[in-house]
């Protein structure tokens, strides 16, 4: 005691410095294990904390969690100078010893001597007793939470006996489920084997047919080639023809050239003759050498003429030989072109005698398919006769067995006393005469629920009791070869379950129909099974047809099935058809029909409760209107059902399961509709009205009724972001009211001045402005794609509403949550804020820039489908591809994009879905990031333009996104603790997509 009297006082002789510094080292222990309520009582006491400081930390709105709290309320007390250091530590030691010794390094001691003197001694005890009392209520809560959870252990084992009779008659229907697997799996290992020789045969034929075009293509090879050694030969030839020409043509083409020399010989003889003998004058030598120039001229204008002609005659005969090169290759050409029309005049008939053979097998197959339709016909008359013939002496049988009984009666009335010793008499063969069994089909087996495969006498008689007031009898026993009709079925059951009920006390069985029947669908005999059954007091033994069979053994040829799933379409006059029927349902169940009103000609179509609505067709009247009711919301059926008012067509198909668990959990109330939806409110809607749920704009609600109470209005609760658990519920309008509602909100923003505006700036967001397709009624609609409006036609106040809206607006969207384990990239808003902080959050420890680089064109366009490009210009080819974000998702860290807006779709759309966090910045806070900034080459003017721009951006975003005030950060480091803290909780959220209505 003395130990811990010394360490108390050496902490009050510290100075105010030194105890805040030693609190400031631990402050991140201390904030994260402190409670502050827990602690304002004694600072309170102890005047260092008064009744508006305790409010603002516990009830502060900026402080969104406990460590916020607790670090505001050191801020304060660190203004309380040492007072407000020791009060802390002592209220630490009372509440928070652990916390106490590791900031002290002193263990703790609840001496009432050894407090600083802040607080009286009774002030102290009573401060005591407050802790002393909150610690018996937690007990005490901690007590009823125990008998709790025992009372829920005790209502579980309870439930394990019948969780074990569910389990054994799963295994029996598993055992049955598990017998047609195996008896389909063989019939399936037969049509397989079908396939393979089928397979095998038209390899052989795709075989044979490619020898046979391989042989072609051979045959057209080799005809090329033989022509190719004609067109060689015949030009050998012709070569030839013209070298011998030439040869002989030369020797003659010499010979002029021989007679000119021995003319010029002869006449040099007689010159050289006349010199020698004579002698000539001056005057006649000169005519010589006259004479004898010009012939030498003459004679060298002969020569040159020669050559000019030689030379014109190599030109000529290298064009004669070019022409007739020229000449070879187009009858090459030609001859070509003519082997390949022959070849495609016999491909085209080849072609022609392929599609001859298909029909004259479709001519066949069309003979084929006629006389089995006359077979079908045929056995159809033949089993309607016998049909009748059962009829005929199923009633015979009943007639036998009314005179059986009146004379037994008579007889046991005159011989009571006698009648036991008679029948002890008789020999055991003679007792009693056996009667004729009747005929009946065999119950059918639902393949995947055994215990619906078959009916009793009492559940169809009460079905069908209501309705054999209003049968006609004209389609009860028909002749036609068509197969008989659903309601004639029923006729022939319900008249066999009467008559036997009225003959005989126990019930009878009868013949039981296949409720399921397509509507024109033929029934074949060989889906059906029949089996002799004698009811004995009230036990079915079979008739022995054969004296060697045994009894016990029934007659069954193979199991029949009941299909639940087929489809019947109905056409009728449905004049006011929400006036003969009512609904039920909504689109997660699907819409069933809960009444039917006796008389109506629904009733007499045979529509009865537990038949789901698939398809509603009023093309006839409307050509423009049909709708798929199987995944529509109450609200929606109701309209479109309402607009039938003539001749249609409703397509439906028994669901009685589904239909018995909604009306169950209707009466149960654990459910008021069978609707269940996600939509995002684009409005804030205030909730005046009692039960109204006040929403704000982009929260997440789940509607679950559509027509709650019957009037056009939905019952929605508020989604919880984290766990997409349902919290406060109440009353939404409907699509309709809310757009006129964002109509007005949206008017009402547009009569605030500027001013008004921005002095309004703090307050939350009130409208998103989100448009769609105007060509549809109701966006969140999905029977009706086409536009069916017409307000000449419109009724009701539902359309009413609907003629004066804007189709435009959408106050509310469809959502779709994806919940994922892995960390999700990051991307800010606004970008150019958002490289400040990328570069600022790779230094710490789980965050990570994603890559990206300059691709090549051949690169981009293989790689179109998984980049993502950066925001600049459109023919950019700066990308962040889905390998690298793949990769750092891989690591477990958050990646930090640097892309535009506009790529959300396209991340959403490769199943990447990133947190988007809006930095709201202020004046004064980017005051604050000026040298930031400078480093980018940026302005403030720019940043705050980036963050208007980018923020009328988020509009069209199809996700929801975190946002951090700018009241919460006063500098860059606790802007990234911000964030930091802001990408944990958006981590923890479910995401939410819209749907694209587009």
């Amino acid at each position: 005691m003395a130990v811990s009297c010394q360490a108390d006082t050496e902490l009050r002789d510290l100075d105010e410095e030194q105890l805040w510094e030693i609190l400031e080292s631990h402050r991140y222990r201390i904030v994260r294990s402190t409670c502050p309520n827990r602690l304002t009582p004694y600072l309170r006491q102890a005047k260092v904390l008064d009744q508006l400081d305790e409010e603002e930390v516990l009830h502060g709105p900026q402080f969104t969690n406990s460590a916020m709290r607790v670090g505001h309320m050191l801020d304060l007390l660190k203004t309380r100078g040492k007072n407000g250091a020791l009060a802390f530590l002592e209220s630490l030691k009372l509440h928070n010893p652990d916390t106490y010794t590791l900031i002290t390094g002193l263990e703790p001691s609840i001496d009432l001597n050894n407090f600083s003197g802040l607080i009286e001694t009774s002030k102290l005890t009573e401060c005591l007793a407050k802790a002393v009392n909150s610690l018996q209520e937690e007990l005490t809560q901690e007590k009823h939470q125990k008998a709790s959870l025992l009372h829920h252990c005790r209502q579980l084992k309870d439930r394990v006996p019948q969780l074990e009779a569910q389990n054994k008659c799963l295994r029996g229907i598993e055992a049955e489920h598990n017998r047609m697997k195996r008896e389909v799996s063989s019939h399936f290992h037969e049509v397989l084997k079908l396939k393979d020789e089928m397979y095998n045969l038209s390899m052989h034929y795709t075989n044979a047919l490619q020898e046979k075009d391989l042989a072609i293509t051979r045959s057209q090879g080799l005809q090329e080639e033989l022509y190719l050694m004609k067109q060689e030969l015949q030009r050998a030839r012709v070569e030839t023809y013209y070298e011998r020409e030439r040869s002989l043509r030369m020797p003659s083409d010499l010979q002029p050239q021989a007679d000119e020399l021995l003319q010029l010989r002869e006449e040099n003889e007689k010159l050289r003759s006349l010199v020698e003998l004579e002698t000539f004058s001056l005057v006649q030598k000169d005519i010589l050498e006259q004479n004898l120039d010009e012939a030498l001229e003459g004679k060298q204008e002969l020569l040159n003429r020669i050559h000019s002609l030689r030379e014109q005659a190599v030109i000529a005969e290298n064009q004669r030989k070019q022409y007739w090169e020229e000449k070879e290759h187009t009858l090459i050409e030609c001859h070509k072109m003519k082997v390949d029309c022959e070849i495609y005049k016999e491909k085209i008939s080849a072609l022609q005698g392929q599609v001859a053979e298909l029909q004259k097998e479709r001519d066949q197959a069309y003979c084929a398919r006629d006389a089995a339709q006359l077979e079908i016909s045929q056995n159809l008359l033949e089993k309607d006769s016998l049909r009748r013939k059962v009829f005929e002496l199923t009633d015979q049988i009943c007639e036998l067995r009314k005179q059986a009984r009146q004379q037994q009666a008579e007889l046991g009335s005159r011989v009571h006393g006698v009648k036991g010793e008679g029948l002890a008499s008789l020999e055991p063969g003679e007792q009693w005469p056996k009667r004729k069994q009747r005929l009946v089909r065999m119950h059918a087996i639902c393949p995947g629920d055994e215990s619906q495969g078959s009916l009793s006498v009492s559940e169809l008689c009460s079905d069908f009791g209501v309705r054999t007031s209003h049968e006609l009898p004209e389609s009860f026993r028909s002749c036609s070869p068509v197969p008989p009709c659903k309601l004639s079925l029923q006729k022939r059951a319900t008249q066999e379950c009467l008559e036997s009920s009225l003959s005989t006390s126990s019930s009878q069985e009868f013949l039981e129909v296949d409720f399921s029947l397509i509507a024109g669908e033929k029934a074949e005999s060989s889906d059906l099974e029949y089996e002799m059954v004698e009811k004995d007091e009230g036990n079915a033994q079979p008739l022995d047809l054969d004296p060697s069979a045994s009894e016990s053994t029934p007659i069954r040829r193979r199991p029949a099935r009941r299909i639940l799933s087929r489809i019947t379409t109905i056409a009728f006059h449905g004049t006011a058809l929400l006036e003969q029927i009512s609904i039920i349902g909504g689109n997660q169940t699907g819409i069933f029909i809960h009444r039917v009103t006796p008389g109506s000609v629904a009733d007499e179509m045979s529509l009865f409760p537990g038949n789901q609505i698939m398809v509603v067709d009023y093309e006839v009247t409307d050509p423009a209107f049909k709708a798929i009711l199987e995944d529509a919301t109450l609200e929606e059926a109701l309209w479109v059902l309402k607009r039938v008012n003539g001749f249609c067509c409703l397509s439906v198909r028994m669901n009685m399961e589904g239909y018995k668990r909604l009306v169950s959990d209707l009466e149960n109330k654990v459910v008021t509709s069978g609707d269940s939806f996600y939509i995002r409110a684009n409005l804030a809607l205030e909730g005046k009205a009692a039960g109204e749920l006040p929403v704000q704009c982009n929260d997440i609600l789940h509607v679950t009724d559509t027509v709650f109470r019957g009037e056009s209005q939905w019952s929605a609760c508020r989604v919880n972001p984290y766990s997409m658990k349902d919290m406060d519920a109440g009353i939404v309008p409907n699509y309709y009211q809310a757009q006129q509602r964002l109509i007005g909100l949206i008017q009402d923003m547009a009569q605030q001045s500027t001013s008004a505006r921005k002095s309004s700036g703090g307050q939350p967001k009130l409208v998103r402005i989100i448009s769609t397709d105007k060509s549809k009624i109701n966006p969140l609609w999905s029977s009706i794609d086409c536009n069916v409006y017409d307000p000449n036609k419109a009724d009701g106040a539902l359309l009413a509403r609907a003629a004066g809206s804007c189709f435009t607006l959408m106050p509310y969207t469809l959502v779709r949550p994806h919940k994922l384990a892995q960390l999700r990239p990051v991307l800010f808003v606004p970008t150019l804020l958002g490289k400040i902080l990328s570069d600022k959050l790779c230094l710490t420890k789980g965050f990570e820039k994603c890559p990206s680089g300059l691709l090549c064109e051949a690169e981009c366009t293989a790689q179109n489908r998984s980049l993502v490009r950066e925001k600049g210009e459109p023919d950019s080819r700066c990308c962040v591809t889905r390998q690298a974000l793949q990769l750092l998702l891989e690591k477990d860290v958050h990646s930090l994009l640097d892309v535009g807006l506009e790529c959300m779709r396209a991340l959403h759309a490769a199943g990447i879905y990133p947190i988007l966090l809006l930095v709201s910045i202020s004046e004064k806070n980017a005051k604050k990031l000026k040298k930031a900034l400078q480093r980018l080459g940026a302005t403030e003017e720019q940043l705050l333009d980036c963050v208007r721009r980018e923020e009328a951006q988020l509009e069209k975003v199809p996700c929801l996104y975190g946002t951090i005030a700018p009241n919460t950060w006063s500098d860059l480091d606790a802007l990234v603790s911000a964030v930091r803290a802001a990408v944990a909780n958006e981590q923890k959220k479910i995401v939410w997509i819209e749907q694209d209505l587009h």
